[in-house]
């Protein structure tokens, strides 16, 4: 008989399945469940971008694109980012299109970390970062962010962090599942910290077009000094609702995007053709378009929030991305559990924060890329919910 845990990568073995999965699996084997849980757009791609897709189809463009994606493309980023966060890229050899912003992240820890590197990860963030350090054979070291200093890293905790053996450091701001973000002065605090070692960046700012309140996203790339170690990742998933279209992009210093588009090249070859011509429409028309989701966005976010506080939930305010994350000490309920049995016994699903590191403890994470309607039904029925815990005690 075939011993397959000896044969399988140990490091990949000793992984947890994703905390966010396994709400996601009971959900589907249930009825009737209420999800606030996936981060996914409810609107549908615009059309003109769908229709840039079929006519590019209909036009016989169904072959292999350049490694690195489509010239036209790779164009079209660098207009967009200097345009939108102040940031200028060589199209030739400082860009790479990828299968998602997930493969970018992907590329970049696997071109930079050798076994035995330290990766400073903040915590809660999304949950992909640790298993690929790992898997890499390097150590993910957490650093907690805590909700009286907003969710943010801070230059002091940075600091405290870094060993002779960090190899890089992880900015994912605006932040999944928190909504914190990060403004240009503490930036700067970070950069002072890092601007003189070796250490690298990878900046992941998938919701760089979401941000709140009068507040706009700033790259630690665009800070002083801070470019030649940085890599940024972005994509179309979340400002352009094109999460099935897989497609992603990371720019930074050309040694690291030569490395990076090799292992792209031999993994991939190259990302979805269709999907490409797709993101050329995005970028050159589809401004207006992410401009109507954000103001949705935001009118969910501040219906969310105020409902959490009525029920007497402490939530902290989301600046970025679309998630809140509601601390739920006060039920006296771990996350894990409360996650549960909202949904076997009112058919709501969220997120237990633990899905996103430890220190996610005593919160959930609540889409509001959902219709206001679906919120309100949901809503009630956590409302009914923390009654009834209450009478329990």
């Amino acid at each position: 008989m075939i011993q397959y845990e000896q044969l399988l990568n140990q490091n990949l073995l000793h992984i947890k399945p994703s905390g966010i999965r396994k709400f996601f699996d009971l959900a589907e084997q249930m009825h009737d469940v209420i999800s606030l849980g996936v981060g996914e757009p409810d609107f549908l791609t615009p059309w003109h971008i769908r229709r840039a897709a079929v006519e590019n189809l209909d036009s016989g463009k169904t072959r292999y694109t350049a490694n690195a994606g489509l010239l036209e493309l790779r164009k079209e980023i660098c207009t967009y980012v200097k345009n939108n966060f102040d940031l200028e890229y060589n199209y030739q050899n400082e860009v790479v299109v990828t299968v998602g912003g997930s493969e970018g992240i992907d590329l970049f820890l696997r071109a930079v970390i050798n076994p035995g590197d330290e990766v400073i990860v903040p915590e809660p963030s999304f949950v992909c970062y640790n298993p690929i350090v790992s898997v890499c054979g390097g150590i993910p070291v957490a650093l907690v962010t805590e909700q009286k200093n907003r969710f943010k890293v801070t230059a002091q905790a940075l600091k405290a962090a870094i060993t002779p053996k960090t190899k890089a450091v992880v900015l994912p701001f605006p932040n999944n599942p928190t909504g914190a973000i990060m403004e240009r002065a503490e930036l700067e605090e970070i950069a002072a910290v890092i601007r003189d070692t070796d250490i690298l960046v990878l900046s992941d700012e998938i919701y760089a077009n979401l941000t709140y309140g009068g507040k706009e996203h700033v790259s630690i790339a665009s800070v002083p000094g801070m470019k030649e170690r940085t890599v940024v990742v972005n994509g179309f998933s979340k400002t352009f609702s094109m999460t099935g279209w897989r497609l992603g992009y990371a720019m930074g210093p050309q040694p690291i995007i030569k490395q990076m588009t090799k292992l792209h090249q031999f993994a991939i070859m190259s990302a979805p053709t269709t999907s490409q011509y797709a993101a050329i429409e995005a970028l050159r028309n589809g401004q207006e378009d992410t401009e109507q989701m954000k103001a949705e966005y935001d009118y969910r976010r501040r219906y969310i929030v105020n409902a959490f506080r009525q029920m007497g939930l402490e939530c902290f305010e989301p600046e970025g991305a679309f998630y809140c994350f509601p601390s739920i000490q006060s039920t006296g309920l771990r996350s894990d559990f409360f996650c549960e049995r909202l949904l076997k016994e009112k058919r709501v699903a969220v997120v237990p924060g633990t899905a996103f590191g430890e220190s996610g403890e005593g919160f959930i994470r609540v889409s509001y890329c959902y219709s206001i309607e679906h919120i309100k039904t949901a809503l009630k029925r956590i409302e009914e919910f923390l009654g009834e815990i209450k009478n329990e005690n």
